[in-house]
């Protein structure tokens, strides 16, 4: 078209406006080149832009978006009487500063604007909107109800739901419903929508349900918006079923239930429906890929992540922020801290998050010094840490010991970074001072909190007690988890372990009685482990497995081998009172970790290294089997427990027993 243009021997403003406009809003042709021909018409023709050039233009300078050039069109136009004034022109002003995130300036645009018409009003409300300010965009729209000569529209109401939904407002919401039907305001398919996702915000699926059983027509956003609401109240059967009834899926409706289970602690199902969607031939985004890695990171299933790994190399994704951060998040959780650090090192550009995540993988391997190295790094790379960080870098001091460290880090973090410590950060601190043996300074730190002090933090010093076998302030850190929250079974669990360890049988049987009395249940120990891409999950004594035989043949093979090489069972880590020796060491080598163990060394290769995932903290004993095994047997182990990592390689640990 610029070609055809230039064969105009004298061009008038309309063929230019022709010309900018095209350029400002169409896909096949960038608003740089736009923005190139507005100067053009200033520096080589005699024409004044007008009030159709100049929006153009502005509209031309949001989509980049531009500021400069922007603020340059804005101050032309401030100079310019007729256009200053003009409605058409400062609408697209306030949607240019929208578009640059200035909601001051865009809001400043809109109070000057002398007769301002419901693009007006619907440009300043969709901006604050847009921009989490829902207050103010719900202010706004009551004094343009309020307008006489302006009456709310389709647009305004998809905004005002949009910052009503934000807010949880299910009233004021259900108030906006009924005002659109008073008002006869255009029933459209997006407006429509826009309630939908409203009351699902709300967390009112029966409004929700209602109105999408009356809506005549539907597309995937619909779907999908219910989809949402049903996988975040944990109703994943009717999430499924509605999945299943969606005429047409985009890859939207697969990310809405794949996150929603992910999101939802149920990691298995999100690969599950991940393998649904590879063989459907619907090719994943990167929303799809980053909900995949998070859920092979809750499991464990490094075949699965390095497939998609793959896949992302394949495909050419650009690798960005969010990706990454997946990426290195789940060889870490795998036991591949080594892949973790290659990604880490393969791109240019890294934001707060992906420093942040590699300083917790080196957290979670106990390289304390690596992780404050790396922090280093970070600051001399002149990114700003956030609380994320902070929270890794604590974990990482926890993890190795480094207790002065810690408290180093910790006191720094107001003072020199501005960041104040937030109930997870005293949590870590009180983490780091316990593992030490530091209680009673773990228990001052608790008591002199600036906030009340959270359940999380008794809930770390009672953990410590339990290492510790210190059961008289065991007791007290329990009382006060439980007068915080009291259905917490964990409490019960790990003050029982204490007394159990303790020898304080009686105080066991009466814990758990009362656990019994209020209906609560220990959660079982699982260990999974994936082999060959496919997961298996072992818990205590399981004899589910197909190959149930040969693992506990495996397994018996194991201990005399291991007691030939000095291995006697530690019977204190039983947290049942069990009288009969024999059946003491029974009871130990049923635990699940020690099966997963069994099943990798039957079922991979000697060169493979086992992969275990445990979903809460290793006993001390099954931690001195895997030492020996993997000097033994000479494998390799990496087992993820509910608090970090332990590489078990030559009869020792990556924890150095620390843990």
């Amino acid at each position: 078209m610029p070609s055809l243009f230039d064969q105009i021997p004298q061009p008038n403003l309309y063929a230019w406006n022709i010309l900018i406009r095209p350029d400002a809003s169409s896909p096949f042709t960038p608003a740089p080149l736009s923005l190139a021909l507005f100067s053009r018409l200033l520096l080589t023709t005699t024409h004044l832009p007008d009030n159709f050039t100049f929006p153009f233009a502005i509209r031309a300078a949001s989509v980049l978006p531009a500021p400069r050039f922007g603020a340059a069109l804005h101050a032309m136009v401030f100079k310019s009487p007729p256009h200053s004034s003009d409605v058409f022109v400062l609408n697209s002003l306030v949607h240019f500063y929208a578009s640059c995130a200035d909601l001051n300036l865009s809001f400043r645009v809109f109070s000057s604007i002398p007769h301002k018409d419901v693009v007006s009003w619907n440009s300043i409300i969709t901006a604050f909107s847009q921009g989490g300010r829902c207050d103010e965009a719900l202010e706004l729209f009551r004094q343009m109800k309020d307008t006489a000569h302006v009456r709310p529209n389709d647009v305004t109401m998809v905004s005002v739901l949009s910052a009503c939904a934000m807010r949880g407002d299910l009233d004021f919401g259900r108030w906006l419903h009924s005002y659109i039907r008073a008002n006869d305001i255009s029933d459209s398919l997006i407006l429509n929508n826009a309630i939908l996702d409203m009351y699902v915000k709300c967390g009112s699926l029966q409004d929700a349900k209602l109105l999408f059983d009356q809506m005549v027509d539907r597309d995937s956003i619909t779907w999908t918006t219910l989809l949402v609401g049903y996988a975040k109240s944990g109703e994943f059967d009717v999430s499924r079923r509605l999945f299943n009834e969606i005429p047409s899926r985009d890859i939207a409706c697969w990310n809405a239930l794949i996150s929603g289970y992910e999101q939802n602690d149920r990691p298995k199902d999100a690969l599950a429906l991940f393998s649904e969607l590879k063989d459907a031939d619907e090719r994943p985004d990167q929303v799809t890929l980053v909900a995949a890695l998070s859920a092979c990171a809750q499991l464990g299933a490094i075949d699965t992540g390095c497939w998609i790994h793959a896949f992302i190399r394949k495909n050419n994704f650009h690798l960005n922020f969010h990706l990454t951060t997946s990426l290195i998040d789940m060889y870490s959780k795998c036991g591949e801290l080594e892949k973790a650090v290659q990604v880490f090192e393969s791109v240019d550009e890294r934001d707060v998050f992906v420093w942040s995540a590699m300083i917790g993988g080196f957290a979670m391997y106990g390289r304390g010094r690596d992780a404050l190295g790396l922090f280093l790094q970070m600051q001399q790379a002149g990114v700003k840490p956030n609380k994320v960080t902070f929270t890794n870098i604590l974990c990482a001091c926890s993890h190795a010991g480094l207790v002065e460290e810690g408290r180093s880090y910790f006191s720094k973090m107001l003072a020199v970074y501005g960041i104040a410590p937030d109930v997870e950060h005293y949590g870590c601190m009180v983490d780091i001072l316990g593992r030490a043996g530091l209680l009673d300074e773990a228990r001052d730190l608790i008591e002199n909190m600036p906030m009340p002090s959270p359940a999380s933090a008794w809930g770390a010093l009672l953990g410590s007690c339990v290492v510790h076998k210190d059961v008289q302030l065991g007791e007290l850190a329990c009382k006060r988890l439980l007068e915080l929250e009291p259905a917490n079974d964990g409490a019960y669990i790990l003050l029982s372990n204490l007394y159990a360890k303790s020898g304080k049988w009686d105080s066991v049987a009466r814990l758990r009685k009362l656990m019994k009395d209020r209906g609560l249940k220990k959660e079982p120990g699982c260990s999974s482990i994936q082999v060959h891409g496919v997961l298996y999950e072992f818990l205590v004594g399981d004899v589910s497995h197909p190959q149930s035989r040969q693992i506990y043949l495996k397994l018996e093979e194991i201990m005399k081998r291991l007691k030939t090489f000095g291995y006697v069972p530690n019977k204190t880590q039983l947290l049942q009172n069990i009288e009969d020796e024999h059946v003491k060491e029974q009871a130990l080598y049923l635990h699940s970790e020690k099966l997963a163990i069994a099943f990798g060394l039957i079922s991979t290769s000697d060169r493979v290294p086992i992969r275990i995932a445990k979903n809460m903290r290793i006993c001390e004993d099954c931690h001195s089997v895997a030492k020996l095994v993997s000097k033994i047997y000479n494998r390799e182990i990496f087992l993820r427990d509910r608090y970090r990592f332990h590489h078990f390689k030559g009869g020792r640990c990556s924890c150095v027993d620390y843990w």
